[in-house]
């Protein structure tokens, strides 16, 4: 994979933003196990980084991403390992993110692209973004913790209309079910995203961390349901119901 997949960018327009861009068009931003790894090893270096105050997650224009790439969940679904996949430990360092996190959505937010901003403090999308899980339809599960943080903030059958039936959500109607904080045209998006980091950024750090905290609350719960979430997930990556769904879906 080349690095190009997944930017890490900062830039003296927004001093204290650490930009982690998904940037692979021409597969719709599709994620890789090398781009989950550059993901979290960006984060683990914004967070050890004291010059990094904010965190924002970016796509390209009509898409933020589709998702993980179906190649490699059907390699893993024929293949005879048991490893821990990079996006959990990608999933884990998100979690645990010591600064906070914006994301700005524009188009495609499939699957991971939806419930990486159930970790984010604020996102912004456009009306015209899609957030859709389609777990179950693959024969999978709900992943990232998002079996407990989406009834949290949507309520159960919000929750159980995005992650189990796989209906998607216009940015309005997730902005309505508390998915997305802020609702803008799709060429003001990243513009916005980075306003709110770089406002964030630019605030006493320390109130920034205890107000983040008091507001997010015991991560405990959240860490022993996305292990329970993986559990789960591995094992119906095996599945026949897995199998049949990944191979029905590239043969598209």
């Amino acid at each position: 994979m080349s690095d190009d997949h997944i930017l890490l960018e900062t830039s003296a327009e927004h001093p204290g933003v650490r930009v982690i861009r998904f940037n692979r068009p021409d597969k719709k931003n599709a994620i890789t196990e090398a781009m989950y790894r550059r993901m979290a090893d960006g984060l683990k270096a914004a967070n050890a980084d004291p010059d990094i105050r904010a965190i924002a997650f970016l796509g390209t224009q009509g898409c933020f991403t589709a998702g993980n790439d179906m190649k490699d969940f059907l390699a893993y679904a024929l293949g005879g390992g048991n490893a821990r996949p990079a996006a959990f430990d990608f999933l884990v360092e998100l979690a645990g993110s010591e600064k906070p996190v914006v994301s700005g959505v524009d188009g495609l937010a499939i699957g991971i692209g939806t419930t990486l901003n159930m970790h984010c403090d604020l996102t912004v999308a456009s009306a015209r973004s899609l957030f859709k899980t389609p777990f179950a339809e693959l024969g999978l599960v709900p992943e990232a913790g998002s079996s407990l943080l989406g009834p949290l903030a949507m309520g159960h059958q919000s929750a159980f209309g995005l992650l189990v039936i796989g209906e998607g959500m216009s940015g309005e109607a997730a902005r309505e079910a508390g998915l997305v904080y802020r609702v803008v045209e799709p060429e003001q998006v990243e513009a916005e995203a980075l306003r709110l980091a770089a406002r964030l950024a630019s605030l006493p750090p320390e109130a920034v961390s205890i107000s983040r905290t008091l507001l997010r609350g015991d991560r405990a719960a959240l860490k022993a349901r996305m292990e329970e979430e993986l559990v789960h997930f591995m094992a119906r990556l095996k599945s026949e119901e897995a199998r049949a769904a990944f191979e029905a879906f590239l043969k598209k």
